[in-house]
């Protein structure tokens, strides 16, 4: 018997970023998906409206928290895990493979405490937990990044940066540890799921024709519609496509600042002993 789990998608129009809500309706226990942090880039202040916002959702409907998910560690908005974890008291989750992510990033800005360690939990393949009386699957869903993964509960799949709206594709293989090929047959675990699951995307950004922010689709929508992999497109033309498009993009506008947080589970960086925080930007000074 399939279970229907409830869902609350909470945009963030500052990052495209959307943070699920998903409870079980029989128990009340609930999971928050890719919290955002909010960031000023202009002025360097953080702020917890967006956090306050997900926290406030929670308590009104009498849910109880039991974790925060992390798809990946994000490129273009700072997480807000830690602060839900410092508040609530619940663990962390992330893909096992986060490591490698770490080991390219935390030397670039000399990220003290960017280990595995940060995270509370560190999922595998395959690994299942209970969200009250429903059952969370994690896929290893690995080509924006070399940790992704995505969330199968009930009848949705949560798939961060993997696959975006049919008409907008799928996500960016350039960042180090990427690959087109390997995207190509984690969007395929995806598309494998029944064809009424509801995929629940990361980010929304309009395309042209589009002016209202989407993010609930299905997996027949996806494999009929999807403009990088839908119609049966093989993987040599899809590597062609998505190799293409990501020559074209810049780097996300908060990669700095994202990175170096998101790599610590959403710790800031420590105090100097002035009491102050900074976050660093690398120089190549030529």
């Amino acid at each position: 018997m399939t279970a229907f789990p409830i869902v609350e998608g909470l945009f963030d129009p500052a990052t495209h970023t959307l943070t699920y809500i998903v409870a079980d309706p029989a128990t009340g226990r609930a999971v928050v998906i890719d919290p955002v942090l909010d960031y000023d880039q202009a002025t360097g202040r953080t702020s917890t409206g967006s956090l306050e916002t997900v926290l406030a959702r929670i308590a009104e409907r009498g849910w109880t928290l039991d974790r925060v998910l992390e798809t990946h560690a994000h490129a273009d908005h700072l997480t807000g895990a830690h602060e839900i974890k410092v508040r609530i008291g619940v663990p962390v989750g992330v893909g096992g493979r986060i490591g490698e992510v770490q080991a390219t990033f935390a030397p670039v800005f000399e990220a003290q405490g960017a280990t595995p360690e940060a995270f509370d939990v560190l999922y595998a393949d395959g690994d299942r937990f209970a969200l009250g009386e429903l059952t969370v699957e994690v896929l290893h869903t690995p080509g924006h990044t070399p940790a992704c993964v995505s969330y199968v509960i009930g009848d949705a799949v949560f798939v961060g940066d993997t696959l975006f709206m049919p008409d907008y594709g799928s996500a960016r293989c350039d960042f180090p540890g990427g690959d087109a090929r390997t995207l190509y047959r984690s969007i395929h675990r995806i598309l494998a799921l029944p064809e009424d699951t509801r995929v629940f995307v990361g980010h929304d950004y309009l395309p042209e024709g589009r002016t209202d922010f989407r993010w609930e689709t299905t997996v027949a929508a996806q494999k009929a519609d999807n403009i990088h992999v839908g119609g049966g497109r093989g993987e040599d033309d899809f590597v062609a496509i998505r190799q293409a498009r990501d020559a074209t993009l810049k780097a996300p506008t908060l990669l700095l600042p994202a990175l170096q947080v998101n790599i610590r589970a959403g710790r800031l960086p420590p105090p100097e002993p002035s009491g102050r925080r900074y976050l660093k930007i690398p120089l190549k000074a030529g």
